[in-house]
């Protein structure tokens, strides 16, 4: 009979940031354990609140499953000597299976004669091994930052304070962080703090509840949006919906509760986006705005307990509110005694990065590369672009962004706005920060989109060159990033350059500072933006095989690539495409890098080869059009006419003659039929 199998971790408050990856590795460690320990279990499901982590494993077996081996052993001859007795070989094979020499069998394979041990092991009561299963997983998880509490060599998010496991009701026994198992959670903290005892997920979910905990994130935040839709209702106003604020107030709170505040009309006078940036950032609250979509002067928070005078708590809200919007509204009008272009001097005692040197350097450094970029795809905002370029970063020498780090970009658009710069120009300074995530909003002008092009390719350009390479999941300079967010741009706005000149350009810029040659430091760049490429296209449900025989032929224009990926995998669905790739791998495989050398007609001793030499002079120029004009798909349908033919040129001839000018001559006919696509695929990456 299957039964649940319950784990409660309780603690101090975790950060909300960290739950939802703690609830994904929960069930991925329980999962790896149970099918390491051949325990079959149903359903699992994972909860998460400020204090507890929560799994439930439904229909877990009693009984582990038997399992029957048949193991190798070393050979015959190694595992006797000359007198017939076991040997080293032989004894420890059995020693480490448990056995004796003489329950090994004997069996004839294909490499000769080897020792065998057929082994059955019969399955263990589940109830013996949860226990260690359970302290594995608790013991395993990771934090992207963790602790430790008093003099105890153990890690965690924040220190644990109670620890339920339950198997069919019953207590799973282990002990961790000082802390022994049992059977016994807790409420909230604050409104339900003493213990009651659990039997399993249903009658844990209810108990809590009564306790004032809702142990499920999605039925907490499904509350909230409700809530503060309720009240944004009966104060008039609209909501300015955000998902990911309500994402993270879902897992700060066990017991959401709405309240509403206010703060005065004369902070209105703040940009609008200062006043949301604020609220969200430091004090988790939402806003509205009126009909027209104008700011009101109020805010929703949601508190973690039922007060019993909520006014003292909206009051301690709107205080420090109050202070916080003063801040802002000093540096405000501080930061406009200064001109954004009379801050880019400051940027010389801002270091960048050591090695790499000041803010002020990157500027100059990245504004050259943005300057290429409008030059070359949009001349006429060559001026705004390199007006935006030069002030982008400028706001950060002022006061609002030294308080408020996450208004960088913002800040510098109102100011420049202020100031009477070209309204391109001032969105440009806030839009070259974009995309700020992933699948993010990207820049909705060439000037901003240039500028962001520029600033990301210097970034990673400058730390490949100083040795600042991402390894594992550690990218304290998120390049990954950047470089998803080069091709996005690139990709979203139809930008036709070649990357390998653009980088080559901006690690040219750095040579100074390189622990490696251009060269070098230029084609990392490539490879790794080329690795983000294959990612993002065989997300998009690309095949593969033919992103990577695109990609390994030619990556030097990113739309031209992505057109060459559709055009192939549309041809990859065709009923005779496999046979038609194995045709030009083997082409491929032949000529490996080709022969330099002119194909000589009276050296043909076969029909065969006339033909294909007719058919690729036929087509060889068809198909160089088709290709200048980007219209692969033709460019694929003509190549593929070759299919036969060079088919019965290989049923003709033996490409490998003893004839020297005969074999060179088929050489370099293929190397001619290889000519024709290698520009669109390496056909040898095809999967047949």
């Amino acid at each position: 009979m299957a039964k649940e199998l319950f784990l409660e971790i309780g603690t101090e408050e975790i950060p909300a940031g960290m739950l939802p990856i703690a609830m994904r590795d929960l069930k991925r460690l329980v999962s790896k354990e149970l099918n390491a320990g051949r325990i079959e279990f149903g359903e699992i499901t994972t909860f998460a609140t400020p204090r507890r982590l929560v799994l439930s494993v439904a229909d877990v077996a009693e009984q582990q499953q038997r399992q029957e081996l048949n193991l190798s052993g070393p050979s015959v001859k190694v595992a006797y000597d000359v007198d017939g007795n076991p040997t080293k070989a032989a004894l420890g094979f059995a020693r480490s299976n448990g056995v004796e020499v003489s329950e090994l069998t004997q069996q004839e394979t294909d490499k000769g004669t080897y020792l065998f041990l057929s082994k059955v092991i019969e399955g263990k009561p589940v109830v013996d091994e949860l226990p260690a299963i359970m302290l594995k997983v608790v013991s395993s998880l990771a934090f992207k930052k963790s602790m430790r509490w008093k003099d105890m060599d153990v890690r965690f998010a924040r220190p644990i304070h109670w620890l339920v496991a339950l198997y069919g009701g019953e207590v799973v026994p282990f002990s961790y962080a000082g802390l022994d198992s049992g059977n016994e959670s807790r409420g909230h903290r604050f409104m339900a703090p003493e213990s009651f005892a659990v039997s399993g997920l249903e009658d844990y979910v209810a108990k809590a509840r009564e306790h004032f905990v809702i142990v499920d994130p999605e039925e907490r935040k499904q509350i909230i949006s409700q809530e503060i839709e309720r009240v944004a209702t009966e104060e008039g106003g609209d909501l300015n919906v955000d998902a990911e604020l309500l994402e993270e107030v879902a897992f700060l709170v066990e017991d959401p509760t709405p309240l509403c505040g206010i703060f005065d009309e004369e902070f209105l006078q703040l940009p609008d986006e200062l006043l949301i940036t604020s609220m969200k950032e430091h004090q988790r609250y939402f806003t509205l705005a009126d009909s027209e979509g104008k700011l009101l002067p109020k805010f929703i928070t949601i508190s973690n307990t039922r007060a019993v005078d909520p006014d003292v708590v909206v009051k301690g809200n709107e205080r420090v509110l109050r202070a916080r919007l003063a801040d802002a509204m000093f540096f405000w009008k501080e930061d406009q005694r200064r001109s954004l272009e009379s801050r880019l001097e400051s940027l010389k005692n801002v270091v960048y990065q050591a090695k790499l040197g000041t803010s002020y350097a990157k500027v100059q450094r990245f504004t050259v590369l943005a300057e290429t970029l409008a030059k070359q795809l949009d001349p006429e905002v060559l001026e705004l672009t390199s007006r935006a370029a030069t002030l982008c970063k400028c706001d950060l020498e002022t006061g609002m962004v030294y308080e408020f780090p996450e208004l960088q970009g913002i800040m510098g658009r109102e100011y420049a706005m202020i100031e009477g710069e070209d309204p391109r120009v001032a969105t440009a300074i806030y839009e070259h920060y974009l995309p700020i995530q992933a699948g993010g909003k990207l820049p909705s002008d060439n000037v901003g989109a240039f500028v962001s092009l520029a600033d990301k390719i210097d970034t990673v350009c400058g730390c490949f060159g100083v040795g600042l390479i991402p390894t594992g999941t550690a990218d304290p300079y998120a390049l990954r990033r950047c470089a998803i967010g080069i091709l996005n741009i690139v990709l979203e706005r139809g930008y036709r350059l070649s990357l390998p000149q653009l980088i080559n350009q901006a690690v040219s810029q750095l040579e100074d500072k390189l622990n490696r040659s251009v060269a070098e430091v230029s084609a990392d760049v490539l490879e790794f933006i080329r690795l983000r490429l294959v990612n993002m296209l065989t997300g998009q449900q690309y095949p593969v095989d033919v992103v990577e025989a695109v990609l390994g032929a030619d990556f030097d224009d990113v739309i031209d690539a992505r057109q060459r990926v559709q055009a192939l995998a549309d041809m990859k669905k065709q009923q005779d495409f496999a046979a038609l790739a194995a045709t030009f791998k083997r082409v491929g495989n032949i000529i490996k890098d080709g022969v330099d050398a002119e194909v000589v007609e009276s050296a043909f001793v076969e029909n065969c080869e006339r033909e294909l030499f007719v058919q690729v002079q036929r087509v060889q120029q068809e198909v160089v059009r088709l290709m200048a004009s980007g219209d692969y798909p033709a460019a694929l349908r003509s190549i593929a006419e070759l299919h036969p033919s060079v088919d019965a040129f290989f049923d003709g001839v033996m490409v490998m003659a003893n004839d020297e000018t005969v074999k060179m001559n088929r050489l370099a006919l293929l190397t001619q039929v290889a000519g024709l696509f290698s520009g669109l695929a390496d056909f040898s990456r095809i999967a047949a």
